[in-house]
């Protein structure tokens, strides 16, 4: 299975949270469809993988949204829809409408997808182990018949060949940063870069 259960520390063990990777997405204008309708079976994240930069990344912005969702102080429909604004992380409206446009699905243009999926504590006593097993199942049943694209481990290694550098730095503002220029070893580039937009997120969150 290629949907991964992610662990977030600090976050109650009753929120799961689950993930998911899929190169060469071919049928993105269905899957923005259902999210403009708002669909309540495709309540998901969809990300476009091109704008993201590692797997930190992608969690931080999730681990913030979640934490948004528990203070009861969410900026936009739901925890999913959070999570996208939250890679951007901007209480402006307009702002918001942006990051959606750069970081979530867009017909025509997102061919690598990163899926999140937030799974709720249940309101009544059951099972815990086998809800979560359920919901599990459930979930990649789902995205499998509905996602046309090819699941990919969400590894850095996996995301690396899909980021589009270009775009990430211009989203960051990252472009003429000295301290970016000066480096020439492209591991260390790339780290600094990935702890940059990670601070860039948090310091728009305050």
């Amino acid at each position: 299975m290629a949907l991964e259960k992610v662990e977030l520390e600090h976050v109650p063990p009753t929120y799961q949270v689950y993930a998911a990777f899929f190169r060469n997405v071919s049928n993105a204008e269905f899957l923005h469809a259902q999210l403009l309708s708002r669909n309540s079976e495709f309540e998901y994240a969809f990300i476009d993988a091109s704008s993201v930069i590692s797997r930190l990344h992608l969690l931080s912005a999730v681990y913030s949204a979640v934490n948004v969702l528990l203070d009861g102080a969410l900026r936009t429909p739901n925890v999913h829809s959070e999570i996208v604004v939250t890679i951007f992380n901007t209480a402006n409206i307009l702002q918001i409408a942006d990051a959606y446009r750069r970081w979530g699905i867009t017909p025509g243009k997102t061919k690598d997808l990163v899926v999140v999926k937030v799974v709720q504590p249940p309101s009544g006593p059951q099972d815990e182990t086998q809800t979560q097993i359920h919901a599990q199942n459930a979930i990649w049943d789902h995205l499998r018949q509905n996602v046309q694209g090819t699941p990919a481990a969400l590894t850095d290694a996996e995301l690396s060949q899909v980021t589009d550098w270009p775009k990430v730095r211009k989203y960051y503002r990252l472009n003429g940063v000295p301290a970016l220029d000066r480096l020439t070893d492209e591991k260390e580039r790339w780290k600094q870069s990935e702890s940059l937009a990670i601070m860039g997120m948090a310091l728009r969150g305050l």
